[in-house]
């Protein structure tokens, strides 16, 4: 191994996660804070949990109310040509 181009290495640093759960692990860094843990991921827990990530649930949640109500305005034949 080269002299002095590796990281430190902190065998106890502190996990925290947005939870509110803490845990140690080795790591390069001393302190690591995550969103998801094994204490709230769906996956372990067995529960759905949607993590938000910038309002992407609420955009595709939008997006979908639109495509929805052209659908329901196409059948009933009210939907109106953009015109150009």
């Amino acid at each position: 191994m080269k002299e002095k181009i590796h990281p430190s290495y902190y065998p106890e640093a502190q996990v925290r996660c947005a939870c509110g759960n803490t845990f140690t692990v080795g790591a390069t860094k001393p302190m690591l804070k995550v969103e998801v843990c094994s204490s709230c991921h769906p996956f372990f827990t067995g529960q759905q949990r949607i993590v938000d990530t910038a309002g992407r649930v609420e955009r595709f949640r939008r997006k979908y109310e639109k495509a929805q109500a052209l659908a329901a305005a196409k059948a009933t034949g009210a939907a109106k040509t953009p015109s150009a």
